[in-house]
């Protein structure tokens, strides 16, 4: 077995041990670069069938393209997705002239609260990497939220040898997180082994790509002549810019994500 085999049998482990424990289980989709992976190790997990739905919370700003690749993806693959938005901030007028913590919180954590409430979710899969920004190298591969969805990072069990919590308060769910033992340039030579679609805005047009996708408003492109996989993958063994550099949520004040995540981010 290469590297790349490691990693992929570690994460289907986990999704299935996942499966083996939680009644109620949904995946988010982000429709971005690491949770398009995570569908894919599902359906390989599966057997080419997702026995869980996909979850999509929709802020309404994504870049138009991310949802013409959702709404083919989805129907290509025939998946059960629960595309969800947080209807009452938006009717309300929420949107990133509210300073970006503010709407991050409305559209992206309230939402994924009401939706986990919703559907009375146990488990959320989600396609997080420790070496994407501070906060997500805290976490843990099977990590509790409470009742409003809240995250205790002072407070979060070892696991050693593969043994995870999966017990926890009636109302209260766990984030499972299967390729958060991956880096950047691991999702990329995957996904070139693995022929993986993406949305195209990760490949360069006039000297300018996407590295990391979210919101229109609060996502800016790098400066990048990649427009391949194989030239992403030399481009990354090169930058010392960090990844979600383009991310303004990220500098919008110290600890930005940390706070985020601690009220309930995804």
């Amino acid at each position: 077995m290469d590297h790349l085999d490691h990693l992929e049998a570690q994460s289907i482990f986990i999704l299935r041990e996942a499966y083996k424990h939680f009644g109620k289980l949904g995946m988010l989709w982000s429709v971005g670069k690491d949770s398009t992976v995570l569908l894919w190790l599902a359906k390989k997990a599966f057997f080419g069938h997702c026995p869980f739905p996909f979850i999509h919370v929709d802020t309404k700003y994504k870049i138009p393209e991310m949802i013409e690749f959702r709404d083919r993806t989805a129907k290509e693959y025939n998946l059960d997705l629960i595309v969800h938005s947080n209807e009452e901030a938006l009717a309300n007028g929420m949107g990133p002239e509210h300073g970006r913590m503010v709407c991050c919180k409305a559209l992206k954590t309230e939402g994924l609260t009401q939706v986990t409430k919703k559907y009375e979710f146990e488990g959320l899969i989600l396609g997080i990497r420790r070496d994407e920004e501070g906060s997500r190298s805290k976490e843990r591969i099977f990590s509790e939220r409470n009742s409003e969805s809240e995250w205790d990072y002072t407070d979060q069990p070892p696991e050693l040898w593969d043994q995870f919590k999966t017990d926890f308060k009636k109302g209260n769910h766990i984030r499972v997180h299967p390729i958060l033992h991956w880096n950047e340039l691991d999702i990329w030579e995957y996904i070139k082994r693995e022929n993986i679609p993406l949305v195209d805005l990760y490949f360069a047009k006039d000297g300018k790509r996407y590295r990391s996708l979210g919101c229109a408003p609060c996502t800016t492109p790098i400066e990048s002549t990649a427009s391949n996989i194989d030239e992403i993958i030399e481009e990354l063994k090169n930058t010392k810019q960090s990844e979600r550099s383009g991310r303004a949520q990220d500098q919008e004040m110290a600890h930005a994500m940390q706070k985020l995540r601690k009220d309930g981010y995804m």
